[in-house]
C-alpha cells in the first residue's frame, strides 16, 4: 500500500520521543540605548535624494570575520510599483565597552545586478516570470567564500553574490514554494487566486547560516496556501529551509509555529546561534508606521531548536493546533515593545525585521542589535499614487495625524486624514529608522568561521615569520 506523506508523517509521529525541553542559551539580556536616525538619511549611490534614502533595515548581519556591520534596504518605495535598484549598506557604529552605540554611518552602497543589469524593486512584470524583479529581506555572509547571500520575497528565492554586489549564481526554490494558481506559476497573483505555493509579500524574509557555512536557512514569514490560509486568516504554521550552500539545494523544511494569527503576523528575522539553535523574530503589524495601527504592539524575539524537528518538504501543515516534529520554542529572550525612544514618541515601531549577534564585548557579553525597517516613510493613494508621509510622532496617533507631500517635494502637501492642505508643518519627520542595542550572554554561541583561504594566508604568514626567526638564530 502506498502512503501519502502526510499520512507517512503522521505514523513518524507516534514513535518520536517528546523532545526535551532545553535550556536557553541566550540570558541575562538587557536594553542598552536607540538611536533614531533620520528618515532622510542618504546612502552612497548616484540620484536624486529620494532615491538615495537608505530604506533602514529590513534586516542587520554582522561580518564577524572582517568586524563589518550590514544592512539590508528592500524593494524600495512604493511597494513594489516604483522602480529602485536594489541594494544594501554596509556601515558603521561606536560601540562603548557598555554595549552603548552611537555615530551611525553609511560607509558603503552596493548595488545588486545580473549579467549588468540592476535589479530592481518592481513588482514581475510577467505573472510567471521573475526576470530582473527582486525584493530583498534578508541577508548573511557565506564564510566558505566570503560571498552575500540574500533572500527575495517574489520568488520566493535565494540568491548568491560576489561582494561587489553581481549574481553568482540563484538557489533553486523549493517547487512547494512557488506560487501557484490553476492556471500555473504566478509570481503576482492574489493570496484567494494562488492554489500553493508562499503568499503574495509573505516569502523569504528570514535569512541564517550555520558557522561552517555548510548550510543557509531562509524563512518564510509566514506559511504557503496549502498550510491553512483560508480567506479569513492564514495558519498558524511556517516554514524553515535548509538548503546545502555547495549545490544550492533545499535539503529540509522544518515547521514553526507562531504564536497566534491575525494582525498581520509573521517572522521577520532569523539569527543562527549554532549548528541547530537560532534566534527568530516574530512580530505583527501594530505600532508607529505608515499605514499602522499604533494601538497593541506585539514583537518578541524567541530562541529555537532545530535538534528534534522533522523534515517537512512533503507535508501540508494543520491551520492551528499542536504538529510534533515542530520546531521547538526555548524561551521568549526579548520583548521589544518594552524598551522605546523618545524620538518616536515612546512608542514601538510597527516593523521590527532586522537582528543581528554582534561582537563580543570586553565583559563576555555579546552585543545584539535590532532594527526596523521605515518603509522608506512613503504611502499610496487608492489610485496608486505615492506620497512621502511626515510624523508628528508625539500624537496619539502618529500616521492620523500625518502630512503627506509628494515625492521629494515639500509642497503641495496635505493631511492625511481629512485631505485639507497645509504647509509642512515644523516638528514633522519622515518616520526615523531605529537601532536598539541589547547585551547578553549567549552560551556556547559559535560565530561564523574564516574563509579557508583566509586561514591559509594567516598559517603561510606564520610559517614566513618562524622560518625568518630561525634563519636569524642559525
Amino acid at each position: 500500500m502506498k502512503l501519502s506523506l502526510s499520512l507517512l508523517a503522521s505514523a513518524l509521529f507516534v514513535v518520536l520521543p517528546a523532545a526535551a525541553t532545553a535550556a536557553p542559551s541566550v540570558t541575562n539580556l538587557s536594553f542598552v540605548n536607540g538611536l533614531a536616525i533620520a528618515g532622510d538619511t542618504q546612502d552612497l549611490s548616484s540620484g536624486s535624494s529620494f532615491d538615495r534614502r537608505v530604506g533602514f533595515f529590513s534586516d542587520i548581519y554582522y561580518d564577524n570575520l572582517r568586524k563589518q556591520w550590514w544592512g539590508l534596504s528592500d524593494r524600495g518605495p512604493g511597494g513594489g510599483t516604483l522602480p529602485y535598484e536594489t541594494r544594501l549598506q554596509r556601515f558603521s557604529i561606536d560601540i562603548a565597552a557598555n554595549g552603548t552605540i552611537s555615530n551611525f554611518q553609511v560607509k558603503q552602497t552596493v548595488l545588486l545586478t545580473s549579467d549588468g543589469k540592476p535589479l530592481n524593486g518592481k513588482a514581475p512584470a510577467v505573472p510567471g516570470k521573475l526576470g530582473l524583479s527582486f525584493d530583498p529581506e534578508g541577508v548573511v555572509i557565506n564564510p566558505v567564500n566570503g560571498n552575500l547571500l540574500i533572500s527575495d520575497e517574489y520568488g520566493p528565492s535565494l540568491y548568491e553574490f560576489n561582494r561587489n554586489g553581481q549574481l553568482v549564481r540563484p538557489y533553486t526554490t523549493p517547487d512547494n514554494l512557488v506560487p501557484r494558481t490553476a492556471a500555473g506559476v504566478d509570481y503576482n497573483a492574489a493570496a484567494a487566486s494562488l492554489a500553493s505555493g508562499r503568499e503574495g509579500n509573505r516569502g523569504m524574509e528570514g535569512l541564517a547560516i550555520s558557522p561552517d557555512g555548510k548550510f543557509a536557512y531562509g524563512m518564510l514569514q509566514n506559511g504557503t496556501i496549502q498550510d491553512g490560509w483560508t480567506a479569513d486568516g492564514r495558519g498558524a504554521y511556517t516554514r524553515i529551509v535548509k538548503y546545502d550552500t555547495a549545490t544550492g539545494i533545499a535539503v529540509a523544511q522544518f515547521a514553526y509555529k507562531l504564536e497566534s494569527t491575525g494582525q498581520g503576523r509573521g517572522i521577520s528575522a532569523i539569527v543562527a546561534l549554532g549548528d541547530d539553535k537560532f534566534l527568530v523574530l516574530e512580530r505583527n503589524n501594530r505600532g508607529i508606521g505608515v499605514g499602522a495601527n499604533p494601538k497593541d504592539p506585539d514583537k518578541n524575539v524567541f530562541e529555537i531548536d532545530l535538534g528534534s524537528a522533522i523534515d517537512v518538504t512533503g507535508v501540508k501543515l494543520p491551520a492551528s493546533g499542536d504538529f510534533p516534529g515542530a520546531v521547538t520554542k526555548v524561551a521568549k529572550v526579548m520583548d521589544l515593545d518594552a524598551d522605546t525612544l523618545a524620538a518616536l514618541g515612546n512608542r514601538s515601531p510597527e516593523k521590527w525585521e532586522g537582528l543581528a549577534v554582534g561582537p563580543k564585548l570586553a565583559n563576555g557579553q555579546y552585543l545584539v542589535l535590532a532594527g526596523t525597517d521605515n518603509d522608506y516613510s512613503v504611502t499610496q493613494n487608492g489610485t496608486g499614487t505615492q506620497f512621502d508621509v511626515y510624523f508628528q510622532v508625539t500624537d496619539d496617533d502618529p500616521f492620523a495625524g500625518s502630512i503627506q507631500c509628494p515625492l521629494g517635494d515639500t509642497t503641495n502637501c496635505v493631511f492625511t486624514t481629512g485631505g485639507a492642505a497645509t504647509p509642512l508643518l515644523d516638528d514633522y519627520v519622515l518616520l526615523p529608522g531605529v537601532l536598539h542595542a541589547y547585551t547578553a550572554n549567549i552560551e556556547d554561541y559559535t560565530a561564523p568561521v574564516s574563509e579557508p583561504a583566509t586561514v591559509a594566508l594567516l598559517l603561510a604568514g606564520l610559517a614566513g615569520v618562524a622560518a625568518t626567526a630561525r634563519r636569524r638564530s642559525a
